[in-house]
């Protein structure tokens, strides 16, 4: 196993760049009004794990972009302040995966959150409970799966911050002691929660218009 001292983001995007092409299902077809991500080929391997995670990347920007610009009624300043944040974080992620991947990452997939009230506190938040637990679960079920240890690394830096996220919705719904805690998502053995890529997109997919195909290394 290659020595992981002094790897940064920036090998990352560099090694990222140089990978394989992922075909696109519809990405070479003029646009007659319809869309263009009808259905995504994750690729495999490495380059697979990556557009996976890039693709709940988009997803969790893109969601709370929508609160943003969509408060709900009554909203504070400092939910407000939290809201606006995670949302910068989650843009960070998803920037870092697209250059990452360079000319393999996956278009931008189409969302759908029509099942979320956005006019709710309690749906606002309980949503954003449900896609930060998600996200965490995916990132541990996914670690497993990665080859190169660059990759891995660069994913452990954002778990912790999408666990980080977790902890703060989870003290905003339940109070202050719910973000230590971690209620149902830690194990008796103390660990946090893993789920499968396909696990993950199964869950995911009432908010995923984009068909994503997903082939697992294993």
């Amino acid at each position: 196993m290659a020595n992981n001292q002094g790897y940064s983001r920036r090998h990352v995007l560099r090694w990222g760049a140089a990978a394989t092409t992922v075909m696109v299902a519809g990405a070479m077809l003029p646009n007659f009004g319809i869309s263009t991500a009808l259905a995504a080929d994750l690729g495999e391997g490495d380059i697979g794990i990556l557009n996976y995670a890039y693709a709940l990347e988009q997803l969790e920007a893109a969601f709370y972009t929508t609160i943003n610009d969509k408060p709900f009624h009554g909203i504070t300043q400092h939910e407000a302040e939290t809201f606006a944040e995670i949302r910068d974080h989650e843009v960070a992620h998803r920037e870092f995966f697209k250059k990452a991947l360079g000319e393999s990452a996956i278009p931008e997939i189409e969302v759908d959150f029509s099942k979320v009230n956005f006019g709710s506190r309690a749906a606002v938040l309980g949503a954003a409970d449900a896609f930060e637990n998600l996200g965490v679960s995916a990132y541990n079920g996914a670690g497993q799966l990665i080859k190169k240890v660059d990759y891995l690394v660069a994913a452990g830096t954002i778990v912790s911050v999408e666990a980080r996220h977790a902890a703060t919705i989870a003290a905003l719904l339940h109070g202050p002691s719910a973000a230590s805690a971690g209620g149902s998502h830690i194990s008796p053995q103390g660990l946090d929660g893993e789920m499968s890529p396909e696990m993950v997109l199964g869950r995911a997919k009432p908010f995923i218009k984009t068909q994503l195909n997903f082939k697992s290394p294993v």
